[in-house]
């Protein structure tokens, strides 16, 4: 069936396989912030307000660039108590209409505090007009989480600016990661036969399960990448979680019952996570033989953490649409949460 390519072009019928092939231009996109500056030494703080896909940016960047300040992700329509005038305030929304970001907007304009505004258009596009605050327009057209690689980029180009990143020269890392990323993702096309694709092979291996995702605390924002795109893409419940957290709960969850449970393990491994996070996966592995599911554990290419997690974030994007296909689903539309928000709004 991932080898019928008739059969691919029917049922992706927006070409979501096309969308992630070409992720890696996401990255070499161009912000025009204007002449907006900021006295950085007043701030103290970054929160950035984002829901499901556009908060994918804000939780990669915590595994790179890392921050010089405190950076919080508020997923919420309401914003930690700490924000005043001297938090950089975020409100990141690919429409530009959700509701919990409008409102953590509409809080931090009460506090004061300095606001930057990522979107593709909306309301929040409006209220950045209205109110003069910087606006990083992302390009229209995809789902949010198929321009998860657009918002990183927008996000490390405001902070760069602001001069809060602890990587030296941001900006111009993601611009040399898209090579490596355009390299990649080649591996996993369409027109590869499964006998050579990862993605389609992981994808066989998955089919009919709840898939797991584990990793270390590094390449987790990937991990949680992958549950929402097995969540969006495939429309199949999928959960993750990450080491070294799971070894004092969720570790013994698994003891209990017969290792014949409707779930499949992914590994996302990364040599560059700590050495004792790295063990926790082989001790994990040898103490629950036999009580749950064997792993699949994909190892990380890449030289750097950003590599990695770009390498993590593709692969599960093409893996996820695999999924879709077999589970005979187009993967584009999320036509239920459309719904849901129309009767969230009567």
């Amino acid at each position: 069936m991932l080898d019928d390519l008739k059969y691919i072009h029917e049922k992706d019928a927006q070409d979501a396989l096309g969308v992630a092939e070409k992720q890696w231009q996401q990255l070499a996109h161009v912000f025009d912030l204007g002449e907006w500056k900021i006295d950085n030494g007043a701030i103290q703080q970054v929160v950035f307000a984002g829901m499901g896909g556009s908060a994918l940016a804000a939780l990669l960047s915590q595994s790179w660039p890392s921050y010089h300040l405190p950076f919080e992700v508020s997923r919420d329509y309401i914003i930690p108590g700490y924000v005043s005038t001297h938090t950089l305030f975020i409100a990141s929304s690919y429409s530009g209409n959700t509701e919990e970001t409008i409102a953590a907007l509409e809080a931090a304009q009460q506090k004061n505090a300095p606001i930057v505004v990522i979107a593709s258009g909306g309301k929040l596009q409006t209220l950045a007009e209205q109110y003069g605050y910087p606006f990083a327009q992302l390009p229209a057209g995809l789902q949010p989480r198929h321009a998860a690689l657009y918002s990183l980029k927008a996000l490390i180009t405001v902070l760069e600016k602001v001069g809060v990143v602890a990587a030296e020269s941001a900006e111009h890392s993601l611009h040399q990661a898209s090579e490596f990323l355009k390299e990649v993702v080649a591996l996993w096309r369409a027109d590869v036969p499964t006998s050579k694709n990862e993605a389609k092979q992981i994808a066989q291996e998955l089919a009919g399960s709840t898939p797991v995702i584990y990793a270390g605390p590094k390449l987790y924002p990937a991990a949680y990448k992958w549950k929402i795109s097995f969540n969006e893409n495939a429309k199949n419940v999928a959960w993750s979680n990450q080491f070294p957290e799971f070894n004092h709960n969720e570790f013994l969850g698994w003891t209990s019952h017969p290792i014949d449970k409707p779930y499949k393990i992914v590994e996302l491994r990364s040599s560059l996570e700590h050495e004792r996070t790295q063990k926790r996966f082989t001790v994990t592995n040898k103490l629950l033989s036999g009580r749950w599911p064997n792993p699949h554990v994909v190892d990380m290419k890449g030289d750097t953490i950003l590599e990695q997690l770009l390498y993590a974030v593709a692969l599960g994007d093409f893996v996820s649409l695999y999924m879709a296909l077999l589970n005979g689903l187009n993967p584009t539309p999320v036509d239920l949460i459309e719904k849901f928000k129309t009767e969230l709004g009567q």
